[in-house]
């Protein structure tokens, strides 16, 4: 059985997780507590970060993408990058929109502030951090409002890889409380159509020692 190594609170790794899940392809998690820098996982993946899946065969794949892109390759069906050329550039383009705009400038400083120093012993929150944080989801949920508005799903009409790449950093970001989503009505609409997905609401049920999400974390109807 495949193993991957994750953190609950990465989004990168839940994003493989989605990917696995839907795919139905049976997994081992491996809580790996990645700024620990510890030497076995080191060896596994030199940059140090989860996700890494280390197959059946005893192969390493590392890299968010790079696992993703294998799984699609490896396990055409079901598929979550389907369509035309243009249509799946349009998924990755997304994809990679909420993987680096979406992580940077809101996803990685909420971990970093809520979680990483509060709870690890990592300093003192930084509330100018956390004030940017805020002021970028704003952007990014009007965004996401702007796409679910005109298309069922974030880059067409089925659940795609950029479904999961955003429905894992916004369970990141909801998990701490932070949207507030009678303010995105379209986005709230979108959320709660793909939380009713098997993969989504294994994903839900995760909690991290000492945090505790919102009551309306894990509810399909919110």
């Amino acid at each position: 059985m495949p193993v991957l190594y994750h953190h609950w609170l990465s989004p990168a790794a839940r994003f493989i997780r989605l990917m696995l899940a839907e795919k139905r392809i049976d997994f081992e998690l491996r809580l790996e507590k990645d700024w620990e820098r510890r030497p076995a996982f080191l060896q596994l993946n030199p940059a140090g970060e989860v996700p890494v899946l280390v197959l059946d065969n005893g192969a390493t794949l590392a890299g968010t993408m790079a696992i993703a892109e294998y799984l699609e390759e490896s396990v055409p069906s079901p598929t979550l990058l389907d369509g035309t050329a243009e249509e799946r550039a349009e998924m990755r383009r997304l994809t990679g929109w909420f993987h680096t705009k979406l992580g940077t400038e809101v996803t990685r400083l909420t971990v970093q502030e809520k979680l990483n120093k509060r709870f690890l012993g990592m300093g003192e929150p930084d509330s100018e951090a956390i004030r940017c944080a805020s002021h970028n989801l704003k952007i990014h949920m009007r965004y996401i409002g702007h796409l679910a508005e005109r298309r069922h799903y974030l880059a067409g009409n089925r659940y795609s890889m950029a479904d999961a790449a955003a429905v894992a950093h916004i369970s990141v970001i909801d998990y701490f409380g932070d949207i507030v989503w009678e303010d995105w009505p379209e986005a709230k609409d979108w959320y709660m159509r793909v939380k009713g997905r098997r993969a989504v609401r294994t994903l839900l049920s995760d909690r991290v020692g000492g945090i505790l999400p919102p009551k309306h974390y894990d509810q399909l109807d919110f």
